[in-house]
């Protein structure tokens, strides 16, 4: 990294909240240098809207809040909203956005926010469904999926594993059971291997062509993929 040329702020956060001026001093030097020198993200503004679920609450009076990172588009104040994936699928309407304790008119992609929704109940939502602009994505259980198996020396398995092997999908926020279909003529996979293979879910999930994922197997990592081909 060019160190010559980053900026480097000393100071002390305690200091300045004791209310030392010239400390006070060195935490806005050191936003303006933030502001000046780390680039500003891009964000998937013009997708349809697109919110993986991560945590639900129900607030008593206003209703059920649904908590997550927006991963495309926008959502404004008063739009409807589909609920996809783990579940039937359900219809809802955005009646606020919130985020850092503040309602706003609308979230955008890249922000963390609570979205409130009308007449949805705490259980109708949970975590691994997303929140979606309705019609833009749809549930599916079977899909074709290119996928690499870490080797040992990555942490991955440390034996082969074959057709109807059943680990763990991470998709998003959630992990689905689902078993492995491997191509015809292929008996087994190895660790470091490139394969693909057909997956089939137990439980649907909001999925679309490009969607990454990773294979999880008693708690680690063993491979990662993503989905080719959407099947059923």
């Amino acid at each position: 990294f060019p160190g010559d040329d980053t900026p480097i702020v000393t100071g002390s956060a305690l200091k300045a909240l004791e209310g030392d001026e010239a400390y006070a001093e060195k935490i806005v030097e050191l936003v303006t240098a933030m502001d000046d020198y780390i680039p500003e993200p891009e964000r998937a503004i013009d997708g349809d809207f697109l919110m993986p679920v991560e945590d639900v609450f129900s607030i008593s009076g206003r209703g059920t809040v649904v908590t997550g990172r927006i991963e495309r588009g926008i959502v404004k104040v008063g739009e409807e909203i589909e609920i996809v994936g783990v579940k039937d699928t359900g219809k809802t309407t955005c009646t606020g956005v919130e985020m850092f304790r503040k309602l706003l008119d609308q979230g955008q992609a890249g922000d963390n926010v609570g979205v409130l929704l009308r007449g949805t109940k705490r259980e109708d939502v949970e975590r691994g469904q997303v929140l979606c602009k309705p019609g833009s994505i749809t549930p599916h259980t079977k899909f074709e999926a290119e996928v690499y198996i870490l080797s040992k020396d990555e942490g991955g398995r440390h034996t082969p594993f074959f057709s109807n092997y059943r680990p763990q999908f991470y998709f998003r926020t959630t992990d689905v059971t689902g078993a492995c279909d491997l191509p015809e003529g292929v008996e087994m996979v190895m660790p470091g291997d490139n394969i693909k293979m057909v997956v089939s879910l137990i439980n649907p999930i909001a999925m679309e062509e490009g969607l990454r994922f990773a294979i999880r197997e008693g708690g680690r990592t063993v491979g990662a993929g993503v989905v080719s081909k959407v099947i059923e």
